[in-house]
């Protein structure tokens, strides 16, 4: 076993750029970059999040051009007029850091458990989003909700015309917490 950085705060999720960078998210709602061996000292970026439970700053995926487009999409749980909910940020990496964060997609139920929130982009292109049922089993099978699905969405968070329901963003459902 070797120790690739020390002194994160639960990390919870990791991206390899093109360019050797490795990105850790920190669930308290920091991600932190790995170069060259080294965990920088500063974050690339802080989001404000709701860590509690299993819910916080959780995936990271980088996006398939990112040599051009500089974009890094995170899965972060934040508190909304006193309910938790996930939402999917897109952040551009400018000299070094986590700058313009924008919400690609936003109001997907969660909770301090089944918060899910892995994140990554398939060999199609499309960006896919796992989450959980937000400790509301019938989540998962109400297709009117995106809690306890795979979600697959462009880049910009809208619907592909070729997934199974059209105009909706859900791949999969019937998911307890991926």
């Amino acid at each position: 076993v070797d120790t690739v950085a020390s002194g994160l705060e639960v990390p919870w999720a990791l991206a390899f750029a093109p360019d050797g960078r490795l990105f850790v998210t920190e669930r308290i709602g920091r991600i932190r970059v790995i170069e060259n061996g080294v965990l920088r000292r500063e974050p690339w970026a802080t989001l404000p999040v709701a860590a509690q439970g299993e819910a916080g700053l959780m995936g990271i995926t980088i996006a398939p051009n990112f040599a051009t487009s500089r974009a890094i999409y995170v899965v972060a749980t934040v508190d909304r007029d006193d309910a938790l909910v996930n939402r999917v940020l897109r952040l551009t990496d400018e000299d070094g850091v986590g700058v313009r964060p924008t919400v690609v997609l936003d109001d997907i139920p969660a909770a301090v458990f089944h918060a899910g929130d892995a994140i990554a982009f398939g060999p199609d292109g499309r960006l896919y989003v796992a989450t959980g049922d937000a400790r509301e089993p019938s989540h998962a099978q109400n297709t009117a909700s995106l809690a306890g699905k795979v979600l697959r969405m462009r880049s910009d968070g809208s619907v592909p015309a070729d997934n199974p329901t059209p105009g909706s963003l859900v791949y999969t459902r019937g998911v307890r917490n991926v």
